[in-house]
């Protein structure tokens, strides 16, 4: 039985062509040594399994070959490559700075530079993972690095160059390598597959290559546990039960789901995956990046921003069409705040479940706009039933419907005799247009109670028409429409007091606090103002908020033992004349 070899080490790069994501930097070495323009000392850095180390080999390998191809590739055949590919140079040094970080090993390796090379014109030392020494082998290193012999290059590896001193930094030409795409992964997987005889679909290539994570050495170590598990007839089921990794058709589903309100279906599919041992977290991380994929497959030219297979592109588009652009805005806007908010979650899987249940509503949520509904396309009798209940201008809300005499009437702000009541008919749309709060069981009975509602006719009561008690009544009523418990506990506590005339009603309520009072102003006056009016039936009424006053403001506050005792003096001519008898300080 032949030696097995892991596909990392079978198919390592032995040439700059061969390289894998790293043209830019295979080229600049090239014209480097083609010009004869050799540093000193040179920094490869970049993540886990890029090629850092593979390229300081190849690139030692090529500054001592003896017959390098035309376009500056080692030639594999004179002694310096035969030596290398044997094992047995004595041109090139390896150091794991990991395992050697002392400063005796850095005198060790001063001595070693100092020897010229037998074999070649250089001699190469390979310093890997090079953050790893301490900072006083850094500073012996520094002056060997500055100005070493003629022969000897310095090639210095890191996956962290923040933990290199500047000193050293400034010694060295950094080369900075880049994650290799999926793109690239997939092609060179394939390749290997052919070499190796195993049949394998580029949607699994694609699963492979997305969770090596810009790493060929780990695309490469999946790609042989794969193997391992499927054998040379590899399936994408088993791909993904292999890797455990989400299917992209649970994220398909789910969406379908959220476009039919199915929170139900949702739910189940949440526990199936749960059930396959995945984990919660990554789970709403994956819905994340598929509502990313489908907002990118629906806009034009952006194709190239999805690393996936051409069969799930075709997906994408397709379930792309039937979402429109704010949907996926709205629930991409759901799930980072879900994925925001998960740690700090007690009940962790409540929250996901209670997002799901969020996605599946915003397609049954009617385009509301604010408490104003000025945004919305009204009728002019619309407009002008909105300028009597406002109170505001109806030949303005009309745009001239009703004559100017009725106009008139409304902008002096005179109103029908106390008693009057005026009969208008409601404007025929939903309660999110009009200011007033919509429930989750409104939405779920399809809008039914709304167009009942709709169908009564609105009576709008004149100021003079409303007693003070009974405003004072419905202000409780109010309290318990506010879903904000805070809030309305506050108008529930707040101190109601009652002005105006009989052409407005000014109702001011008392706070405890200026925060309170700054908050509802800027986020909640103008909605508590519509809804108090619909409770009322009165369109005129104004509120106005406040804060309730602080009955010690102005007292002087005690706090340190030298103002206690003078405070006790002042009140208590004894205790004064006792402490001058006595000479007593009270400092």
């Amino acid at each position: 039985m032949s030696q097995y070899i892991v596909s990392a080490r079978k198919y390592r790069p032995d040439s700059f062509e061969s390289l894998i994501g790293q043209d830019n930097i295979a080229r600049t070495l090239k014209n480097s040594i083609l010009r004869g323009q050799l540093a000193h000392a040179y920094l490869f850095c970049g993540p886990r399994g890029v090629g850092k180390t593979t390229t300081a080999r190849i690139f030692a390998k090529m500054i001592n070959c003896s017959h390098p191809t035309a376009d500056m590739e080692p030639c594999g055949e004179c002694e310096s490559c035969t030596s290398f590919q044997e094992g047995r140079s004595y041109c090139i040094h390896e150091l794991d700075a990991a395992s050697n970080n002392g400063v005796e090993d850095i005198k060790a390796l001063m001595d070693q530079v100092m020897v010229p090379p037998q074999v070649g014109k250089y001699s190469v030392y390979i310093i890997d993972e090079v953050h790893m020494l301490s900072t006083q082998a850094f500073n012996a290193f520094l002056k060997t690095l500055e100005e070493p012999p003629a022969h000897a290059i310095f090639i210095l590896a890191t996956t962290e160059k923040h933990k290199i001193i500047p000193t050293i930094l400034s010694r060295c030409q950094t080369y900075d390598f880049n994650r290799i795409s999926v793109p690239d992964i997939v092609r060179n997987l394939r390749d290997i597959a052919a070499k190796e005889s195993v049949k394998i679909d580029d949607e699994s290539l694609h699963i492979i290559a997305k969770k090596a994570d810009g790493a060929m050495r780990d695309a490469l170590t999946i790609f042989d546990q794969t193997v391992a598990f499927c054998g040379t007839d590899i399936k994408y089921e088993d791909v993904m039960r292999n890797l455990n990794v989400l299917d992209y058709e649970f994220c398909f589903s789910l969406v379908r789901d959220f476009l039919a309100g199915d929170y139900g279906h949702a739910l189940l599919t949440f526990d199936e995956i749960l059930s396959k041992g995945f984990n919660a977290l990554h789970f709403i991380s994956s819905l994340s990046s598929h509502l990313r994929d489908l907002l990118v497959a629906r806009t034009g030219g952006l194709e190239t921003l999805l690393d996936l297979p051409d069969s799930l592109k075709k997906q994408y588009r397709e379930q792309a069409q039937s979402c429109s652009v704010k949907f996926i805005y709205d629930a991409l806007s759901v799930t980072t705040q879900c994925e925001a908010g998960y740690k700090a979650s007690v009940n962790q899987r409540l929250h996901i479940e209670f997002a799901l249940m969020k996605l599946c509503f915003l397609q049954n949520q009617p385009a509301a706009t604010a408490s104003t509904p000025e945004g919305a396309a009204l009728t002019s009798e619309e407009r002008a039933t909105l300028g009597i209940v406002r109170g505001g201008t109806a030949s303005e809300a009309s745009g001239g419907v009703g004559g100017a005499e009725g106009s008139a009437d409304v902008r002096r702000g005179e109103v029908p005799a106390s008693g009057a009541e005026i009969k208008a008919e409601a404007p025929k749309r939903s309660r999110a247009k009009t200011g007033a709060s919509l429930s989750l069981s409104s939405l779920m009975n399809g809008g039914k109670q709304e167009q009942q509602e709709e169908k009564a006719p609105q009576t709008v009561k004149a100021a003079s028409a409303i007693s003070d008690e009974e405003i004072k009544a419905k202000w409780g009523e109010l309290a318990d429409t506010i879903s904000q418990p805070r809030l309305a506990s506050a108008l529930r506590n707040a101190k109601l007091e009652i002005g105006g005339d009989d052409s407005q009603k000014v109702v001011s309520f008392a706070v405890m606090n200026d925060a309170q009072r700054k908050w509802i102003e800027e986020n909640k006056l103008r909605e508590l103002e519509a809804g108090f009016r619909s409770l009322t039936g009165c369109g005129t009424i104004r509120l106005e908020v406040g804060v309730v006053p602080d009955e010690h403001e102005g007292e002087k506050k005690v706090y340190m033992p030298v103002e206690k005792a003078q405070d006790l003096m002042q009140d208590n001519s004894e205790v004064r004349d006792l402490v001058v008898d006595l000479g007593l300080d009270i400092k």
